[in-house]
Formats: C-alpha cells, structure tokens, sequence
C-alpha cells in the first residue's frame, strides 16, 4: 500500500514489470500499475517508489484487466504507451466523459499494432469508414487527433480509416461494449437511419443538433440491446402515452417505431418494449420536425 515518509507519497513495490513498470496497491488494496523512466531498474518487491517519480497510474476495474494490461507492457516499447496513454486522456477532457478503464488495453493494443502494421506495409481499410464518421462525429473527430498526436510524437502517419478504428474503440470505451458489439450497434443505427429517411421521404441533416440526440439516443439503445437490457417501467404506461401520440397527430412516427422495432426484431432478436417505442416516437417527432 502506499506509504507516507518526508511528508511525500511513497507506493510499496509489489512486483516488478520491468524498468520503467511496476506493480503496487492503492490504499483500497486494489493493484495499480505505476509507470515511471527507471523505475523497475535493480528494484525489488517490497521497495519504496517516490511519487515524484511516478509518470502515470494506471487504476484498472478488473483484475482481468490488470492482468492484460500488464502482458502489454511487457510486450510492447514504452513510448508507444505513453503516447496511447496521453492520446486516451486528453480524449476524455476533450469528450468530457470517463472512460471504461478498459480502453487503456484496447485502444493501445490496437494502436501498438497498427503502427506495426504500417512499418511493414500493410493498412487495414475500414469498411465503415462512412459510418462511422457519420454516426459518431466526436469521437471521429478525436480520432483524428489521435492520428495526428502519433506523427508528432512517434514520426508513423496512419490513415482516416485508422482514425476511425480508433474512434470504433472510444464508442466501446463509452459504452462499456466490446468491438463486435460496437460493429452491430453501428449497423443497427445505418439501418434504423434508412428506415427513417425512407418512412418520411426525406434526407436527414447529420449537422441538427436532434440529429445528434437520436444518434446518442440510438448507441445506448443498442448498448441496452447487445447486454441484453431493457427499459422495464409499467408498459400500461406507455401505452397510454403511445395512443394519446397517435390520437393527437403523430401516427406517422408511430408506424415509423413500429417499422423500427420489426427491423431490430428480425435482424438482432429483440422486440423493443413500449416505453422503447415511445421515446423512439418522440425523438422521431423533434427530429423531422423542421422538415414538415
């Protein structure tokens, strides 16, 4: 556990990693993993580490986690990491959400061999570049700055389709989701965008702010989908809201959710509840709202 001398955190070494990475406890008892220039370098277990001389703590939610994470750095050069490392946290001031902790192993497995990749020649083209870019602008948009962090600090150009690879791997980080989960909910959200824009003839505009919302909408609706949750609230409820809907004037989006739930019926396995449809409803209100 971490110690106090001289009025100046000191973390007990629990293991060695190597000479820039060790093992420690926080003061739950929880393993961390201390990253710091020469650390590790003729350390031993039960050897004290300034804070000063740490660089980066990493604080993992899973011993799995912690267990991945270390297999990483073994493997892996240390200024790839710490660029990944910078790169995840200025992501999550620039978004200004927290992270599953998770992305600290996904997202720098993924960059570690991406840049891999590149010094022997091979790129991977993501087949849903347009997608992604589409249905996730902001974390697109930190993937870019993601690209660009690695050629200033490590000279190694990677594409927009890497850019958007990296993005893929933020929506996973927000939503608590693995990559294929992440790939389905994409192609959900492509699909439920058709449906839309086919049941109103129209074309939607990606910059509208509801644009923005139903998307934000649509990821935790998968996200609820693919964990096999779902809202549970009295369904007599929202049943009684959906017919005063349709009563009123908005018959129109409610054969629109039904045409939604159909789709995610037939092609994902679930039927959305009636509180689902009802918030689809009014999402689908304020969305073609200023078409009409």
């Amino acid at each position: 556990m971490p110690a106090r001398k001289k009025g100046t955190a000191m973390y007990r070494i629990a293991r060695v990693i190597s000479n820039n990475f060790v093992i420690s406890k926080d003061e739950d008892n929880q393993e961390i993993i201390i990253r710091g220039l020469g650390i590790g370098f003729h350390k031993s277990k039960g050897d004290l580490i300034p804070e000063e001389k740490t660089e980066k703590i990493y604080r993992m939610d899973t011993p799995k986690q912690v267990d991945h994470l270390i297999e990483l750095v073994k493997s892996m050069p240390m200024d790839y990491i710490s660029v990944c490392t910078e790169i995840i946290e200025n992501v999550q001031l620039h978004l200004g959400k927290k992270l599953s902790q998770n992305i600290y192993v996904t997202l720098t497995d993924h960059v570690c061999f991406a840049l891999e990749r590149k010094k022997n020649g091979l790129e991977y083209k993501n087949e849903m570049l347009w997608e992604i870019r589409s249905f996730y602008h902001a974390e697109f948009v930190e993937g870019k700055y993601a690209v660009a962090t690695i050629k200033e600090k490590l000279g190694v150009e990677l594409s927009e389709d890497e850019a958007a690879f990296i993005a893929l791997h933020l929506v996973n980080a927000e939503l608590e989701t693995g990559i294929t989960d992440a790939l389905s909910i994409t192609k959900m959200i492509e699909g439920i965008l058709k449906i839309v824009e086919n049941n109103y003839g129209i074309s939607l505009n990606q910059d509208s702010l509801d644009y923005g919302r139903f998307i934000t909408h649509l990821k935790f609706l998968g996200q609820r989908i693919f964990k096999g949750q779902t809202m549970s609230k009295d369904e007599s409820d929202f049943s009684l809201m959906i017919h005063k809907f349709t009563q009123d004037k908005y018959q129109n989006e409610f054969l629109c959710a039904k045409r939604i739930q159909s789709y995610i019926k037939s092609n994902f396995g679930h039927l959305l509840s009636n509180e689902e449809i009802f918030f689809l409803m009014v999402h689908l209100r304020k969305l073609v709202s200023d078409k009409e």
